[in-house]
C-alpha cells in the first residue's frame, strides 16, 4: 500500500473535452496525458487515498509527478530554530506590533525595545545578544542613523529594515553575513539609480516641507510586517525558493495600492586607493 499527494499550491483539474491539467504552484497550466489509464483513480491516487493493489499505469504517472517536483515530500517545514529565536525590534510600534504578532505565531520570540529610544553603538544593539535585529522607521532615515547597525553582521547578527518615504514604503535586504547588503549600500545603489540623486540625498539629509501626514493604515502595516517576517522566516530556516534570494532584493510598497515591486540590489565593493604619486 503506497500514499502519493500533490504538493502545496499544486491541483489538479478535469478540463471538459481536454482530459486533466494539472496547475503548478507558480500559476502555469500543463496537459497531462494519462493514455489509458484511469482518470478517477488518478485523481484519488493524487489527493493521497491508498492505491491497493500497485497498479502500473498509474505507478508510472504518479512517478513522473514526483520527478517534476509535484508531489508532496515526508520532510516538513522546518521550524523555527532556538538558536535564532530571539529577535530584537526597533522602531515605530506601528510596525512592531504586527510584526511581533507575526514572529510569534512562527515560534520567534520577538522583543521591542522602549519606544522612542534608538541605540546608538553597536554594543547598545548586541545588548541582550539577540540573533537578529529589525528596525522599522516610519519615515526617511536620518543620515548615519544605521551607520552601527550594518556592522550587526560582522558580529553574526542577522539585520533587517524598512523603511517609508511618503507613500512608499521600502523593506531592505537582510544582511546576515560579510558580503551582505548594508544599508549604505542600498542608498549608494538607489543614488546610483536615479537622475534625480541630488533631489533624493537632498530629501533624505532634510529638512523637507510637508503638508497634511501620510497615514499608515493597518493594511499597510500588516503587509509590510509580513514581508519582514517572511524575509525573517527564510533566514531562520535556512529555505529561500524565491526567484530573488532576500538577500539581494529591495522590496517597493506603494501604501496607496499595496503594490509591491521586487527589486535586485548587490553589495557596493570597496572603493580602490587613489595611487600615489611618485615623487
Amino acid at each position: 500500500m503506497s500514499r502519493s499527494q500533490l504538493a502545496p499550491g499544486v491541483e489538479v483539474v478535469a478540463v471538459p473535452g481536454r482530459g486533466l491539467a494539472v496547475r503548478t504552484a507558480d500559476g502555469e497550466f500543463l496537459g497531462v496525458r494519462t493514455a489509458d489509464a484511469d482518470e478517477d483513480a488518478l485523481l484519488a491516487r493524487l489527493s493521497g487515498a491508498a492505491q491497493d493493489p500497485p497498479d502500473g499505469k498509474l505507478d508510472r504517472l504518479v512517478r513522473a509527478f514526483d520527478e517534476a517536483g509535484y508531489l508532496a515530500g515526508e520532510a516538513r517545514s522546518p521550524g523555527w530554530p532556538a538558536a535564532r529565536r530571539d529577535v530584537r525590534l526597533l522602531g515605530a510600534p506601528a510596525l512592531t506590533g504586527p510584526l511581533a504578532a507575526h514572529l510569534r505565531a512562527l515560534g520567534a520570540a520577538p522583543r521591542a525595545a522602549e519606544p522612542g529610544r534608538s541605540p546608538v553603538t553597536l554594543d547598545e544593539l548586541l545588548d541582550g545578544d539577540p540573533a537578529a535585529v529589525v528596525w522599522c522607521l516610519d519615515g526617511p532615515v536620518p543620515d548615519g542613523l544605521w551607520a552601527a547597525a550594518d556592522r550587526l553582521p560582522e558580529r553574526g547578527v542577522a539585520w533587517l529594515r524598512c523603511h517609508r518615504e511618503g507613500w512608499q514604503a521600502y523593506v531592505e535586504p537582510l544582511a546576515a553575513g560579510p558580503g551582505d547588503v548594508t544599508s549604505a549600500q542600498v542608498r549608494a545603489r538607489r543614488l546610483a539609480a536615479t537622475p534625480a540623486h541630488r533631489e533624493l540625498a537632498a530629501y533624505w539629509s532634510g529638512p523637507r516641507t510637508r503638508g497634511l501626514p501620510v497615514p499608515l493604515g493597518v493594511p499597510a502595516a500588516g503587509l509590510l510586517a509580513a514581508l519582514l517576517a517572511d524575509d525573517l522566516t527564510r533566514w531562520a530556516t535556512a529555505t529561500d525558493p524565491g526567484a530573488l534570494p532576500a538577500r539581494r532584493r529591495l522590496r517597493r510598497v506603494d501604501l496607496r495600492t499595496l503594490t509591491v515591486t521586487e527589486h535586485p540590489v548587490l553589495p557596493v565593493p570597496a572603493v580602490a586607493p587613489t595611487p600615489g604619486t611618485a615623487g
